[in-house]
């Protein structure tokens, strides 16, 4: 007697489907997280005074200055635009990466964002 919805000597036939699938969505994520690398990022902070650019790393490619903002007697207003412009544009990033990934999954929870893969 045979058995049925599977495959001789081999998996049942709902689970080759799983596995295709899965692999599907390993390839599609692959893709995706490539594609997300390779991205750039902008924020500004202080009304366009300090402008971060970021890659889909998270790696700081470029930080610029409008030539007011500097005053030596304010470092840390500087420094707060500087802090604030990259956490924004790293949020971004991430914010990409989490939306990315749960086109592919769906929404199911993986866990596996921010690159994480």
């Amino acid at each position: 007697m045979g058995r049925k919805g599977g495959f001789p000597g081999g998996m049942p036939g709902n689970m080759g489907n799983l596995m295709k699938q899965a692999q599907k969505m390993q390839r599609q994520m692959e893709e995706a997280s490539k594609a997300l690398e390779e991205a750039t990022y902008k924020a500004t902070a202080g009304g366009g005074a300090v402008e971060v650019e970021v890659s889909g790393k998270k790696e700081i490619i470029s930080i610029k200055l409008a030539e007011e903002v500097v005053d030596p007697e304010d470092i840390e207003m500087l420094q707060d635009l500087i802090v604030a412009a990259v956490n924004e544009a790293l949020q971004e990033a991430s914010k990409a990466s989490d939306e990315a990934m749960s086109r592919i999954t769906g929404g199911m929870n993986t866990g596996i964002g921010g690159f994480g893969l």
